[in-house]
């Protein structure tokens, strides 16, 4: 029995925009969801407590980087991911796989796994489809994600079926390591809370190739699993094709289970994704620019660094009532931003993640309320061009 749950409550009339709850055994998740990422078991520049009070339902932490440093020996010890970071809402961890072939120098992929090189210190690993639920394990995180592979943009059709295939293969691996886990450990004392408590996902692969998508959906759709998600996408390709095969992806996928779409999170990825049925959403994007003096605001991307917001003593968005638009002024935020202050990274993420946090409410309201359409034209509208 997963460890999770999912419920649809309402699909819009118009587009295949739905409502959900997910829950897990932290907590529940309203469907759409953007995650905020917490790469190294923090969202950067932000306290939990800061993530929390904006809104933010569960957060994404990174396997491959927390394997590297601390260890994942030592957050198991710690009592989990949940204890170690301070956060007690939903944790999903992906699996490594994405950073091991765009930050592993020297990698060498094999049937067995992945053999690559530190980018920290140019030490030699290996991870296979059971380290990284054993990774996981540790963790304690809800929502486990497979071990795959992501294959570049642009790719031959023989090296996306191949690597497809391979996917398929270890995400076979990954269910039946985890199955005997629980299976092992399902009657023992879970007071780290792992393992037997952790669901996992599987991602469907195939490049841009439409029915290689659909044949790899129809491949792991047998295991049955609690979730699935859309990896490989938004690696580079022009976003008239990242939307054109996401039809395609999410078409196939079960109506039944969570559908989330992997590294996506610019305002209109969200909601194209969200109007083609997707539920779940992660990226680094809202606290990168933050750190680069950029702000998503209710009229288009701000840059802070400008000089014409020398004297512009207005807060960043009029329409927002973050922590930072209730606090602060454009010109106060560039002036942190121009003498280096790390006060500038602070401000900018939490506005920054109170913004998407903040549409992804608006956008649930607006599915319950059958104008998801109608919202969807309104932000367009006052965003401008992305």
């Amino acid at each position: 029995m997963s460890a999770i749950t999912f419920e649809l409550l309402k699909t819009d009339k118009r587009t295949k925009a739905r409502r959900g709850v997910v829950t897990t055994p932290h907590g529940k998740i309203e469907t759409p969801i953007f995650m905020p990422v917490g790469t190294a078991a923090t969202v950067k520049a932000m306290r939990p407590e800061e993530v929390s009070d904006l809104g933010a339902q569960i957060i994404l932490s990174n396997t491959y980087h927390l394997y590297l440093r601390p260890g994942h020996d030592v957050i198991r010890q710690a009592g989990g991911l949940h204890k170690f970071m301070n956060w007690d809402k939903p944790i999903l961890t992906d699996s490594g796989g994405f950073q091991v072939f765009s930050l592993g120098a020297m990698r060498k992929i094999t049937e067995e796994g992945v053999a690559f090189r530190s980018h920290i210190d140019g030490s030699k690993h290996m991870i296979t489809p059971e380290k990284s639920i054993e990774i996981q394990h540790s963790l304690g995180s809800d929502i486990m994600m497979a071990f795959d592979e992501c294959a570049p943009y642009p790719a031959d059709r023989e090296y996306v079926k191949n690597s497809m295939e391979r996917t398929t293969r270890w995400l076979k691996r990954c269910k039946e390591y985890h199955e005997e886990y629980c299976e092992k450990n399902g009657g023992e004392s879970q007071s780290l809370g792992q393992g037997v408590n952790q669901s996992l996902f599987g991602i469907q692969q195939g490049g841009m190739y439409k029915d290689l998508r659909v044949e790899h959906m129809k491949q792991i759709a047998e295991l049955d699993l609690p979730g699935y998600s859309v990896g490989g996408l938004s690696v580079g390709e022009p976003k008239e094709i990242m939307y054109d095969v996401m039809d395609v992806c999410v078409d196939v996928m079960p109506k039944d289970k969570p559908r989330y779409l992997m590294g996506v999170g610019s305002p209109d990825c969200l909601f194209e994704g969200v109007e083609r049925g997707i539920d779940m959403f992660d990226c680094v994007l809202p606290t990168r620019i933050a750190r680069h003096g950029m702000a998503m605001t209710s009229h288009g991307r701000v840059n802070i660094k400008n000089a014409r917001f020398e004297r512009d003593f207005s807060p960043l968005d009029d329409n927002c009532d973050c922590y930072t638009c209730r606090n602060y002024s454009k010109a106060y935020l560039r002036h942190l931003f121009k003498c280096d202050e790390m006060l500038s990274s602070m401000l900018l993420t939490n506005h920054n993640l109170h913004f998407l946090v903040n549409t992804m409410t608006n956008i649930r309201k607006a599915i319950d309320e059958d104008r998801f359409s109608e919202y969807k034209k309104e932000f367009y509208d006052s965003y401008g061009r992305f």
